[in-house]
């Protein structure tokens, strides 16, 4: 038994069972292998966890509370907890890695720093932890995306950081991924690249995967509190890249006892060719570093993705959840944007809770699953509404 793979951590070399590992450019290659041979003794230093712990409690304002709602459980006649990533200092759980990679890039002696956002939340942490830090950092961000969450590029000005619009391709998430990287690889000597989500050459989906995984650490202690039994039934969570989800499953993941639910974005539906389901649409590809599983035409060109919400916009997923999917260990549903919508609506009616409409989407997924009523059900609602406010009030009946 000992020597059975992980599901929660990758091999040697980076793979999570057939998925991950580290496609590089040449340029990238000394980037990437300091952080592969130092990424690991440096973020268990002491001084590091007490600086990151410190932080998060004081800073991020951790832990956040798992909230039983009693009128959303009484809708689905079960017990369903709510992991309020949505309350962390910046509206969303991608605060917990740009602590950790910010303080990891301090101790590189890295001076600059750069990252790729697609809703926005992740370029907002990124601009913030560097505020806190006095360091550079531009953010690459696709014109679209530019347009549709203008409150968070407001933000991001704001707190000092440079917003550099990706022009090419479908102008979102994948897009400012590839100007950020072709950034790192003109910049080698100086920029660290703080990747926000469970995406990219290894070390990087681990790296994140771990700085998230706080999410779920405390989620087995807060359960443990409120039920006298650590484990929930199911986690539910919505994946683009996938870094709440691997975070909402981390501390869960070698507990086969507990359902571990992916919900990607179908678009306009899985097949209207205007989608985000990678599992149900993709096949084995690289992109951005890694292998995983890719939304791609027949000669192997990246299809674009589509969905209402900007941070679920990306044509693969992470090699973490890729091999979950591929191993049957997780359960990968997809909403569509009008179930996101709906979702959303009813969660803020019924709870008083605005959610980003990223995290509608894991809400949507209760009405695909059925319940005795026996369950204890964690769902991680990654963000906020606000900065969907415009798209929300275009549907406001």
């Amino acid at each position: 038994m000992d020597n059975e793979p992980l599901y929660s951590q990758p091999d040697v070399n980076g793979y999570y069972g057939q998925f991950g590992g580290a496609y590089i450019p040449e340029m990238l290659h000394r980037n990437v292998e300091e952080l592969r041979t130092r990424y690991l003794d440096i973020i268990y230093e002491p001084a590091f966890q007490s600086e990151f712990q410190e932080l998060l409690r004081d800073y991020v304002g951790r832990p956040t509370p798992l909230f039983l709602a009693e009128r959303l459980s009484k809708q689905f006649n079960t017990t369903i907890y709510l992991k309020r990533e949505d309350l962390c200092h910046t509206g969303a759980h991608k605060i917990n890695n740009t602590i950790g990679q910010i303080l990891l890039a301090e101790r590189l002696g890295k001076k600059r720093i750069i990252a790729e956002t697609g809703a926005g939340q992740h370029g907002v942490a990124t601009a913030t932890v560097c505020a806190l830090k006095g360091v550079e950092c531009i953010v690459y961000m696709g014109e679209k995306d530019i347009e549709r969450q203008a409150p968070n590029v407001a933000r991001m000005k704001m707190l000092g950081a440079k917003v550099v619009p990706a022009l090419s391709g479908s102008k979102t998430l994948k897009d400012a991924t590839n100007e950020a990287i072709r950034d790192w690889i003109n910049n080698p000597n100086d920029t660290h690249y703080i990747i926000g989500s469970v995406v990219g050459p290894h070390p990087y989906p681990d790296m994140v995967a771990r700085f998230q995984s706080v999410i779920s650490e405390e989620t087995r202690k807060q359960l443990k509190e409120k039920t006298g039994n650590e484990l929930p039934t199911h986690v539910i969570a919505c994946v683009g890249g996938g870094s709440n989800a691997a975070g909402a499953f981390y501390h869960f993941l070698e507990e086969t006892s507990v359902q571990l639910v992916a919900v990607e974005a179908a678009g306009h539906g899985v097949n209207s060719g205007l989608s985000a389901a990678t599992t149900q649409l993709g096949k084995p590809g690289i992109l951005h570093g890694s292998k995983s599983l890719l939304m791609q035409t027949e000669d192997g060109q990246v299809v674009e993705p589509h969905s209402i919400s900007a941070g679920l916009d990306y044509p693969g997923i992470g090699p973490l959840h890729a091999n979950l999917f591929a191993s049957g260990r997780g359960t990968f549903l997809s909403a569509t944007d009008e179930e996101a919508l709906t979702a959303a609506f009813e969660l803020a009616r019924m709870e008083g809770i605005i959610p980003a409409l990223e995290s509608a989407h894991a809400l949507a997924a209760l009405k695909q699953m059925t319940f005795t009523g026996k369950e204890r059900i964690v769902l991680c609602l990654s963000g906020r509404g606000d900065k969907d406010l415009a798209t929300y009030m275009e549907h406001i009946k």
